[in-house]
């Protein structure tokens, strides 16, 4: 019998770390996610297939079960993946306070990508906030935001965030998490990186 997932209703990345939490407290068997849109099935079910486990989808009444079962092969896969493929020093650099052109749905994206980082094998070295992207690390920003960069910093990433942007927008004395930085140490953040992702 399988562990029962309920996702329905969560927006993304919810149902992909619950399932890959769920999976990560099981040496092997079954995990049935349930999920109420597409977009969800499809990323639960990349996910675990990424990960080398069997994945079989069913639809009920505009509900997807998604039964996942890792065994031998699946750990051996998750193994693999972890050997040598990832770097260990990459920052994440954001330059607004929503993703992409539509301000409505990139706020949407921008809190679950940095919700999505909390999760994340490995964590970034450095988060790196500049311009309006300020604003997710002071007081009055969206509460998730600031628990999610709060829970980052815990965890050993350091978030640096632009002391002229701050400055410009009068925040200096709002910030909430990482320090007040400048632009020499912001370069030398991005120059000493393997990489760096750009939101």
């Amino acid at each position: 019998m399988s562990t029962i997932i309920d996702c329905k209703g969560l927006a993304c990345p919810i149902p992909v770390m619950r399932t890959k939490k769920a999976l990560e407290s099981i040496e092997n068997g079954a995990v049935t996610v349930i999920v109420d849109n597409k977009a969800s099935r499809e990323n639960v079910k990349r996910f675990a297939e990424k990960l080398g486990c069997k994945v079989e989808v069913e639809e009920k009444k505009g509900l997807y079960y998604i039964t996942i079962t890792k065994g031998k092969i699946s750990k051996m896969a998750s193994e693999e993946t972890t050997k040598g493929e990832k770097s260990r020093n990459y920052a994440v650099l954001i330059a607004s306070s929503y993703v992409g052109e539509d301000p409505e749905l990139g706020k949407i994206l921008i809190k679950g990508f940095i919700r999505t980082f909390v999760n994340a094998d490995p964590l970034p070295k450095r988060i790196i906030l500049i311009n309006t992207a300020v604003k997710l690390a002071c007081k009055g920003a969206d509460s998730e935001i600031l628990e999610a960069l709060k829970t980052l910093k815990e965890k050993g990433v350091e978030i640096i965030c632009c002391g002229t942007c701050l400055d410009y927008f009068s925040l200096l004395d709002n910030l909430e998490v990482g320090i007040a930085s400048n632009a020499y140490d912001v370069v030398q953040a991005l120059a000493n990186a393997d990489s760096v992702i750009r939101l």
